[in-house]
C-alpha cells in the first residue's frame, strides 16, 4: 500500500472520530474506489453505510466485506466485527438464515458480547421463541448487566410470547443500565401509553428519536415518529376531555 493511502486512511478515520461523518464517508469511498483493501477503514465505512438506513447499501456492504476478508490487517477482533457487519447486510438482503449461520459460526469460534447481542436479536427475528429465549438466557449468564441482552429478553416476552408483564422487568433493567437505548425506550413508552401516561411516553420517544438508529434496532425512525404523533394526539385528547369535564 502506498504511503499516501496510509495518510488518507488516517485522515478519514480522524474525521470519523471527530464526528465529520459525511467527509469521512467521502474519503472512505474514494479509498475503496481506488482499490485500497484495508480492514481498518473498510469496517468503519461499512458501519456508516449500514447506519444510513438506505436500502441500496446492503449489496455494496456485502461486496466490500467479502473483499476485506483478504485485507492484510484483518486481526481476529476485526474479523468478528466483519462477520457481524456481513450478517447484518445479508439479513437486510432477505437472507436471515445465512445471517444466523454466519454469527453462529463466529460465536462458536469466539463467544463475545457482540455476537451474543446480535445473534440474540436475530433469533428473535426468526420467530423461534424457544431458541431465542434459551440463547438470550445464556447471554445473560455471560453478562447479566448487558443492556442489549436485557432488551432482547424483554422483546421475546413482549413480541413473541405476548407476556407484557414478564417483559417489563427486563426493559426496566435495560433502561437503568442504558437510558438512551432506542428499542427499550420505545417499548417502555408503549407501557406508558397503555397506562395513560402520555407525557412520559412522549418524553421517552423524543429521547429515542435523538439517538442513532441501527439496523439491529427493531424500531426504526419512522416507527418511533408515528408512535410519537399518535401519543401526542392521545395526550391532547385527554387534556381536552378534562377541560370539558
Amino acid at each position: 500500500m502506498k504511503w499516501t493511502d496510509r495518510l488518507k486512511i488516517r485522515a478519514a478515520l480522524l474525521k470519523h472520530q471527530r464526528g465529520n461523518k459525511d467527509e469521512a464517508m467521502a474519503m472512505y469511498e474514494s479509498l475503496y474506489n481506488d482499490g485500497v483493501i484495508m480492514a481498518n477503514y473498510i469496517l468503519p465505512y461499512s458501519v456508516l453505510l449500514l447506519r444510513s438506513g438506505k436500502d441500496d447499501v446492503y449489496t455494496k456492504v456485502r461486496e466490500m466485506l467479502v473483499k476485506a476478508q483478504k485485507a492484510p490487517d484483518l486481526s481476529d477482533d476485526r474479523r468478528q466485527q466483519l462477520l457481524m457487519n456481513y450478517a447484518i447486510a445479508v439479513w437486510k438482503l432477505g437472507e436471515l438464515d445465512k445471517a444466523v449461520s454466519t454469527l453462529e459460526a463466529s460465536h462458536k469460534q469466539a463467544p463475545c458480547s457482540l455476537t451474543y447481542q446480535a445473534l440474540g436479536f436475530l433469533y428473535i427475528e426468526t420467530g423461534d421463541a424457544e431458541k431465542a429465549l434459551a440463547y438470550n438466557m445464556e447471554a445473560l449468564d455471560y453478562d447479566d448487566e448487558d443492556s442489549v441482552t436485557l432488551d432482547n429478553l424483554g422483546q421475546i416476552h413482549y413480541r413473541l410470547l405476548g407476556d407484557k408483564e414478564a417483559a417489563l422487568p427486563y426493559f426496566k433493567k435495560a433502561h437503568e443500565n442504558r437510558p438512551s437505548q432506542i428499542d427499550t425506550l420505545y417499548f417502555l413508552a408503549m407501557y406508558d401509553e397503555e397506562a395513560g401516561r402520555f407525557q412520559d411516553a412522549e418524553q421517552k420517544l423524543t429521547t429515542a428519536l435523538e439517538g442513532n438508529f441501527s439496523p439491529l434496532n427493531h424500531v426504526d425512525r419512522q416507527m418511533a415518529e408515528e408512535a410519537l404523533e399518535r401519543i401526542k394526539a392521545a395526550g391532547k385528547k385527554a387534556e381536552n376531555s378534562l377541560e370539558i369535564d
